[in-house]
């Protein structure tokens, strides 16, 4: 009798490596239904790129031009670069008095 090879197939699963795990603050959470996103990190290289993703999202349509983003803590900028395990905050824009 010959030998058998047998080959466990396991789905592909995402982790904390694969993933941008996207925090939802006020009304964004309330659009989304979450207060938390994870987006695969695949093809998202900027803060401009995960936005136009979670736009496509829905409820996201509703991210306008003003929204604030933090990445690790800190306030970043639309042509910031993103990289897997990183997490962002999404926040509606401030107003003050």
């Amino acid at each position: 009798m010959g030998a058998r090879l047998i080959l466990w197939i396991m789905p592909s699963v995402p982790t904390a490596q694969s993933v941008i795990r996207v925090q939802l603050f006020a009304r964004y959470a309330e659009l989304f239904g979450r207060d938390q996103v994870e987006l695969p990190a695949t093809g998202l290289e900027t803060v401009g790129d995960l936005l136009t993703r979670l736009r496509e999202l829905p409820g996201g349509a509703a991210l306008g031009a003003g929204v604030l983003v933090a990445v690790n803590l800190r306030q970043a900028r639309p042509d910031a670069a993103i990289a897997p395990g990183d997490e962002v905050a999404i926040l509606p824009p401030l107003a003050g008095g």
